[in-house]
């Protein structure tokens, strides 16, 4: 008998909406890990969200403007974006009700936009 021995499936990457802030799970923050802070991006057209890492390089040069960058919180197990107004921009163009739900969606790390790139369109099963 010979065993053909099987790779976990890599984690998708998670994004949770929460009244104040975006929960990023694992596999998703693990783009983060040297971000000093981030951008935070909407495409109402596409119903997308853009997290773009910047560098401690990147920020202590101000080659993008303070009122740009956004804070990030990097744990081992998880990221937070914390910016209600954001949130809540967000929230009000999908018609959401963060305060009695948390939708989650899917995040995808983009390499041609050096962005991880949370997908609005579909809200995730058990969310």
């Amino acid at each position: 008998m010979s065993f053909e021995w099987i790779s976990r499936k890599p984690r998708e990457g998670i994004a949770t909406l929460y009244d104040t802030n975006i929960t990023l799970n694992k596999s998703a923050s693990s783009h983060f890990d040297n971000a000093y802070s981030v951008l935070l991006g909407l495409d109402r057209e596409n119903k997308r969200i853009a997290i773009k890492p910047i560098s401690k390089q990147e920020w202590q040069r101000g080659a993008i403007s303070t009122e740009k960058r956004h804070k990030i919180t990097v744990r081992p197990s998880y990221a937070r974006v914390s910016n209600k107004r954001f949130v809540h921009d967000v929230a009000d163009f999908l018609g959401l009700d963060l305060s009695s739900h948390t939708p989650k969606f899917k995040a995808n790390w983009s390499s041609e936009e050096k962005a991880l790139i949370i997908d609005l369109n579909k809200v995730e099963e058990g969310s």
